[in-house]
């Protein structure tokens, strides 16, 4: 069995981004060095690196997360970027959608521990909780898979002229050009490269935006949330 790796301190950077926030930041820290490592939500050999390549990475996102708004973190894992934006952003309604109930237990136990009461954890696929789950503002994601089929889930689940984030690496230009046709049809009318974090995090975190028009998902996935809303409703009747 491998050993765990210590956890370092925190850098000054994170006094900054996380604030008032700093020891619930640093709990969190504890919490993934820990538990996430044993029940296999990261990897030991991020341990050393969990303060620069993740927490901060993740909360940086913040900078281009609009006030006041409801946000849905799609296969959020761990709690990233989810659990850090929600400590630095305590303005937003977020939910934490996630699949493995593993996942969701260690989501649930980190809410709980931190006092997050504007988050929300949710078990799902993104394509199951489609018209049960309210369209929100803003999607975020980060290392769930590639943008095109990224999009497929994560666009159909906002609001009208909502926007999804997803922090990508360095191939995310390459990625938005190949994954442009597909966006056109799931109704996105802007996409942008964003770099964020200046002076907080090295390098840049880079953030992939696509924006929707009125119809997040195309015709087809307006149909089907409807049809999902009706089916939803009956149900709470019942």
């Amino acid at each position: 069995m491998t050993e765990a790796a210590e956890l370092p301190l925190a850098p000054d950077e994170a006094r900054t981004v996380f604030g008032e926030f700093f020891p619930e930041a640093v709990r969190y820290a504890e919490l993934l060095a820990d538990a996430g490592v044993k029940r296999g939500l990261i990897g030991p050999r991020e341990v050393p690196r969990l303060w620069e390549r993740h927490l901060l990475n993740c909360a940086v996102l913040s900078e281009v997360v609009p006030e006041s708004v409801t946000v849905c973190d799609v296969g959020s894992g761990a709690g990233l970027p989810g659990i850090p934006l929600a400590l630095v952003r305590p303005d937003l309604k977020i939910t934490l959608l996630e699949p493995l109930l593993r996942r969701t237990n260690f989501l649930q136990e980190v809410v709980e521990l931190l006092g997050l009461d504007h988050v929300t954890v949710v078990r799902g696929r993104a394509e199951e909780v489609l018209g049960s789950l309210t369209p929100v503002h803003v999607v975020t994601a980060r290392a769930v898979a590639p943008l095109d089929r990224l999009a497929g889930w994560g666009v159909p689940l906002l609001r009208p002229y909502g926007e999804m984030l997803a922090l990508k690496g360095d191939t995310a230009e390459e990625e938005l050009l190949g994954a442009r046709a597909a966006l056109s049809k799931l109704g996105v009318v802007e996409t942008s490269v964003l770099h964020v974090g200046e002076g907080l995090v090295d390098p840049l975190a880079t953030v992939v935006r696509v924006e929707v028009g009125e119809s997040p998902g195309g015709v087809r996935f307006a149909a089907k949330r409807a049809k999902a809303a009706r089916v939803s409703r009956t149900r709470r009747r019942r």
